[in-house]
């Protein structure tokens, strides 16, 4: 898999509203992430106290919002951005939790691919019994 990455290298700060629309994130998400300690560096401020992200920010919310998407924990996810705040030295445990993390992804996807199997055996017995004109009473709990 590649690495995820901002469409622009510019090194140009970006508002809260830009990285909100390149995120997918609202304002309101990005301002939670911040608050608790989701993001791996500090989000700097103009002298008029307005957030302005790096590119770096970008990618770094990129990542997070796949994880969360993917049924990440906060509370998982709170401390793998510790881990890489605190740089070096701690890949070991870095990897335990994102291997955790793919084990749960790899479980739900196969449970999902059963209920995908259920789904389309019953969608198979509704076209056939609707082709042959046999739908009356299919599954009625009235009868």
């Amino acid at each position: 898999m590649s690495r995820m990455a901002t469409t622009e290298t510019s090194a140009e700060p970006l508002s809260i509203g830009e990285v909100a629309e390149r995120t997918g994130l609202s304002v309101h998400a990005l301002r939670f992430y911040e608050r608790e300690g989701l993001l791996v560096g500090p989000v700097q401020r103009t002298s008029g106290g307005r957030r302005r992200y790096t590119a770096s920010d970008v990618d770094w919310l990129l990542i997070c919002v796949k994880l969360r998407e993917s049924g990440m924990p906060l509370a998982d996810l709170k401390r793998f951005a510790e881990l890489v705040r605190h740089g070096p030295g701690n890949e070991a445990e870095r990897l335990r939790l994102l291997d955790a993390h793919r084990q749960r992804v790899d479980a739900r996807i196969q449970a999902l691919e059963e209920c995908r199997s259920v789904i389309a055996w019953k969608v198979g017995v509704y076209a056939d019994h609707l082709a042959r004109g046999e739908a009356d009473g299919l599954w009625d709990p009235t009868a």
